[in-house]
């Protein structure tokens, strides 16, 4: 698989994840600390593929580089999110653990990509 290819991919794989978020923040308790929860996850969950997305159509490698820093960040919040709301068991096993694998998995992704780019 090419690089385009992998791009085109990986953008459908976090538009994807985003409205899985979008579902899973909608199972979260509607008191005032789940909507806090709620927003975080769903702002940090979202923002990984629009950020991707945008890391595509960068005008330079210096963008590409720091929209792919912030694709790292907002997935490494996500998992931050994601592990509060474990501890503090607000969803069901079988819904959370899927999501929370491929936050991990996206992680792992942007931080590669990152650092193969920081060493050329």
């Amino acid at each position: 698989m090419d690089n385009k290819e992998f791009s085109k991919l990986l953008e459908v794989r976090t538009r994807k994840f985003a409205v899985t978020i979008i579902k899973l923040s909608s199972k979260l308790p509607n008191t005032p600390e789940g909507l806090v929860l709620r927003n975080q996850l769903t702002k940090s969950g979202t923002s990984i593929g629009a950020n991707y997305r945008e890391a595509n159509r960068g005008r330079s490698t210096a963008d590409f580089y720091n929209k792919i820093k912030i694709s790292e960040s907002e997935a490494s919040e996500t998992v931050y999110w994601l592990e509060i709301i474990d501890e503090l068991n607000c969803i069901d096993e079988n819904l959370f653990k899927p999501v929370y694998n491929e936050s991990n998995e996206l992680l792992a992704i942007f931080t590669t990509i990152k650092n193969k780019l920081k060493t050329k």
